[in-house]
């Protein structure tokens, strides 16, 4: 007896039709205008803090180098350190014709000014008006914390 081959059963089953591709943009224009204003205001912020991050590029160089003053052990040098690093901080954020030549009560003016605060003409910060020429303080560490307060706080 010859055998008789079996029919595919596969072969008679027609694909089932898939549904149009669905569209990732959306079908009404209001939706469609939503959509926009967000990319072009994410656009926007991201270009703004791109600005304000490379605008303080010199407040992290600051704060740095002030990590750094402060981790030597050299005590006498420190305020000599930290009047240099005001000077060159606010060099590199104001104009140099309003800064370079302040000296003395109106160099802590403006240091006040600048910071909102009055450590520098009242509080420890006074150790800055003439550094080269009085003897250190013991401890640094209240000037150190009013040149942060300022590095961190200043504005135009």
């Amino acid at each position: 007896m010859a055998s008789v081959p079996e029919a595919d059963p596969v072969a008679g089953l027609v694909d089932v039709p898939l549904p149009t591709p669905v569209s990732l943009w959306p079908e009404t224009w209001p939706l469609r205008i939503a959509v926009t204003v967000v990319a072009v205001g994410l656009m926007v912020a991201v270009w703004q803090l791109l600005r304000w991050w490379h605008r303080n590029r010199y407040r992290r160089a600051a704060l740095a180098e002030l990590d750094r003053i402060e981790g030597e052990h050299d005590a006498t040098s420190v305020p000599l350190a930290l009047a240099s690093l005001v000077r060159r901080t606010a060099l590199a954020a104001f104009p140099r014709d309003k800064v370079a030549s302040l000296t003395g009560v109106a160099w802590l003016a403006f240091l006040d000014r600048t910071a909102d605060t009055r450590t520098f003409s009242e509080g420890a910060g006074r150790a800055l008006e003439d550094v080269a020429y009085r003897p250190t303080p013991a401890d640094a560490r209240p000037l150190i914390r009013a040149v942060r307060h300022w590095i961190k706080a200043h504005h135009a």
